[in-house]
């Protein structure tokens, strides 16, 4: 079965890779109001028939490039016909509105739905994740629609956490590396959710998954997360992984965290686990 993207996306680039091809995509966004970028990895099984699909949200500062040039992910997903895509981390364009900074506006969009001024109308990364980019890959590509998964680096690790506790319909697999997994209790989070979604805290909670974990704990599914010992962003007490697992434990939600010593926050430490995680979630999308 031919691989043909419709004509809604533009192909940038094509690049062999492990029997399948890695592209990267543009399209003009409705939720972003803007044209945004994607990576896909096709696997070599797509040539055959509809493959699973596995979402990877990059972090604070990331791109569309990121995980697909550094993480080691393809060799993985080729052996177990997964389909990796990977979406830009922000609305970008001389129209977007941007802040000075690196932890907010331009490649920090924190994969919520902005509801304050100047953001609301082209900050909507969490819709754009959740429904228009899988309705493009669904459209565009051997994508199967009933088996996808979610995961993410940091700012994109909360993210996948978020997107997949509020949506089990979608994504019968979760997992991050180093997320910021208690957003409304570390700088950045509080300083990203008070601009985007506004002051009152307790709209946070939708965009907090130790928040979340307590009212939408999926007690069938297991929750992989990898923590680097060695990263200073956990000594900042910005990522909270310890508050994410407390609040697992209360809700019954399965959770491994593995602290890993010796790792730091960068793709060193992703891509040294990176087949675990590939693992993790193909023993779920692919039977």
């Amino acid at each position: 079965m031919a691989n043909r993207p419709s004509q809604t996306i533009t192909l940038l680039s094509q690049h062999g890779c492990f029997g399948g091809t890695v592209g990267i995509y543009s399209h003009q966004s409705e939720q972003c109001q803007c044209p945004m970028k994607f990576a896909v990895y096709l696997p070599p099984q797509a040539e055959l028939k509809p493959v699973p699909v596995l979402y990877f949200l990059a972090g604070l500062t990331c791109t569309e490039q990121n995980f697909i040039t550094k993480a080691g992910a393809q060799a993985y997903a080729a052996h177990h016909g997964l389909m990796l895509v990977a979406p830009d981390t922000s609305p970008r364009g001389d129209d977007v509105p941007d802040e000075e900074g690196w932890d907010f506006g331009s490649g920090a969009g924190f994969y919520v739905d902005a509801t304050e001024e100047p953001w609301a109308k082209h900050y909507r990364m969490y819709s754009y994740v959740t429904e228009e980019l899988p309705t493009l890959i669904h459209g565009s590509f051997a994508a199967d629609p009933t088996r996808q998964g979610i995961f993410g680096h940091s700012m994109g690790g909360h993210g996948a956490l978020v997107c997949g506790l509020r949506n089990p319909d979608k994504y019968q697999s979760i997992s991050a590396f180093a997320p910021i997994a208690a957003p409304s209790q570390c700088a950045w989070g509080q300083k990203a959710l008070g601009k985007y979604v506004g002051s009152d805290e307790s709209t946070w909670a939708a965009y907090d998954a130790s928040e979340l974990v307590k009212q939408q704990a999926q007690a069938n599914r297991l929750i992989l997360i990898d923590q680097g010992l060695a990263d200073s962003f956990l000594e900042q007490q910005q990522l909270k992984p310890e508050v994410f697992k407390a609040a697992c434990e209360a809700a019954g939600q399965p959770l491994t965290l593995r602290m890993q010593t010796g790792y730091d926050h960068g793709y060193y430490f992703i891509s040294s686990f990176m087949e675990d995680h590939i693992r993790h979630h193909a023993q779920v999308l692919c039977p």
